[in-house]
Parts: structure tokens; C-alpha cells; sequence
């Protein structure tokens, strides 16, 4: 039954009950990630974008913890991180991206990062978006999560990820086809 609902992006009315509530409980108990906001315009705003509700599902599903983070005046978007303490665990043991994945001969991961992003209908968070998450509090310190890398790295074999250690947000290195029982990927979303 999951798969299919995957397929169509098909979230049940008792899910998606459950999910609102879920989303509503950590809005309230996060109130210094959205000052000024309110969850009833924000349910209005789910509840007619099935397709953006079913990515808050997955986002839950694999352990993302999402909560609203900001609130985009131009474009009327509200904007959804992954705000686990770390990298969601449902995501995690994978490569960069496809090439990475194709180019690896032995030991596969299961899956790469912007792949999964691209299937769940939401965004890879960059640098930026990392750092505007870690001014919220202190998140992947076990943890690392692969953020959106430049063409030009990307080009020469490699991809960046991010973490925190010793209060400090480092940007690293590595070859896009690695992966790591600790390294997953956080994610974004606009409704």
C-alpha cells in the first residue's frame, strides 16, 4: 500500500489528520522559529496543496521532524526545514547523486540525496539555508547532512555537507560517491 501511495502521492485523511496535528503540536512548542505567525493560515494553505502535504508526510516519514522556519512575503510561502536534532534517520547511507550512485562498482548505497529530494518533492538545503537552520539551535551534532553543491565542485567528483562540532558550523569536502552511516540529507519546502 506505501508504494503506491508513494507513486500517486496519496496521503490517507487519517494521515494526513494526524500529520496536521503532529505539525501543529511542534509548531506551537517552536514558537521562536516563526515569530508572528499563525498555524491556522498555514493548515488553510496545506490543506488545499495535497501534493505539498504529501512532501510534509515523507518529510515526517523518514524522520525530518518539519517545522515552519520563515515566512516568504513576496511569493506568500510559508518555509518548511527539517528540524530533527540530527540528519533524518530515514534518510541517511546515501551518496550525493546519481552519478555518484552509477559510478560506484561495488557496495552501493541505497539511494542518493537529490534523487530521494526530487521523489519527495522537496529541496536539498544549501549553505545558507544550513546556517539560517543552525541560528535556530544546535542541530547534527553526531550527525552530517550533504547540502547543495556548486557545479564546479560537483564537476571535478566532489560534494559539500555540513555539521556542527564545538559550536561551530563546518563546511566540508569529500567524493560524491561516499557515504556514511551518519551522513544523510535536510531538506526544505515552500507552501
Amino acid at each position: 500500500m506505501e508504494n503506491n501511495n508513494i507513486a500517486k502521492k496519496l496521503i490517507t485523511e487519517e494521515e494526513r489528520d494526524e500529520l496536521l496535528r503532529t505539525l501543529q503540536t511542534r509548531f506551537d512548542k517552536h514558537m521562536d522559529y516563526h515569530k508572528n505567525l499563525k498555524w491556522s493560515k498555514i493548515q488553510e494553505k496545506l490543506i488545499v496543496n495535497t501534493d505539498k502535504l504529501w512532501s510534509l508526510y515523507e518529510m515526517e516519514r523518514t524522520g525530518g521532524e518539519p517545522n515552519v522556519v520563515g515566512y516568504d512575503k513576496e511569493t506568500d510561502e510559508y518555509i518548511f526545514y527539517d528540524c530533527s536534532k540530527e540528519t533524518p534517520k530515514g534518510r541517511r547511507s546515501i551518496c550525493y547523486d546519481r552519478e555518484a550512485l552509477d559510478s560506484r562498482k561495488e557496495h552501493k548505497p541505497k539511494d542518493c540525496a537529490l534523487d530521494m529530494a526530487e521523489a519527495m518533492g522537496i529541496e536539498i538545503l544549501s549553505e545558507e539555508e544550513y546556517r539560517k537552520l543552525q541560528d535556530l539551535g544546535e542541530f547534527d551534532l553526531k550527525t552530517s547532512s550533504w547540502i547543495k553543491t556548486p557545479d564546479k565542485i560537483r564537476r571535478l567528483g566532489g560534494a559539500l555537507f555540513c555539521d556542527r562540532r564545538y559550536d561551530t558550523v563546518f563546511v566540508y569536502h569529500n567524493g560524491a560517491e561516499s557515504y556514511f552511516s551518519v551522513r544523510g540529507f535536510r531538506a526544505s519546502l515552500r507552501v
